[in-house]
């Protein structure tokens, strides 16, 4: 290829993410996960993991960081999740957070500060990422799925006391 060419344009990857946090007790042993779906050929990819004292907030957050670094940059990412908080952090609280200094509307400090920075830079590395909330327990498959893989998670990392992937 000659310098001058132009360069191949890559196929547009666009995946599909459901993410899920779970704790038992809150705070308590928490586990996450996430299912990460080719749109093109279906293949499936899980991210899961634990802590032996969090919140649920914290795991739900930790599901779609993990998620996203597990993805090569540049994708077109659809998140899939039941956590108002989270998808709401992303779409309308974050630019007034950062505003302000990382603080709230009432001036004090956003909790998970460091998990909220985290997946802002988790979600600058793809071309697009757009969030979706679905009720949980609803029936949606994917939801459901992740959402019994978190707490196997949190149950066994309640069980064992480390953060150890099943």
């Amino acid at each position: 290829m000659h310098p001058d060419d132009p360069r191949p344009v890559a196929p547009e990857r666009s995946i599909t993410i459901a993410f899920d946090g779970a704790c038992k007790g809150n705070p308590g042993p928490g586990g996450y996960a996430a299912i990460l779906v080719d749109d093109h050929t279906q293949a499936e990819t899980i991210v899961r993991g634990g802590e032996p004292q969090t919140t649920n907030n914290r795991m739900e957050l930790r599901a779609a960081i993990a998620a996203l670094n597990a993805l090569p940059p540049g994708a077109v990412v659809t998140m899939i999740g039941d956590s108002e908080y989270v998808l709401k952090g992303m779409t309308a609280w974050m630019p007034a957070w950062k505003e302000k200094g990382w603080r709230t509307t009432k001036g004090k400090p956003v909790l998970n500060v460091e998990l909220w920075q985290a997946l802002e830079a988790a979600a600058a590395q793809h071309a697009v990422v757009r969030w979706t909330w679905v009720r949980g327990h609803q029936g949606h498959a994917l939801n459901e799925r992740v959402d019994q893989m978190a707490s196997e998670q949190a149950r066994w990392v309640g069980l064992v006391g480390a953060s150890q992937q099943v």
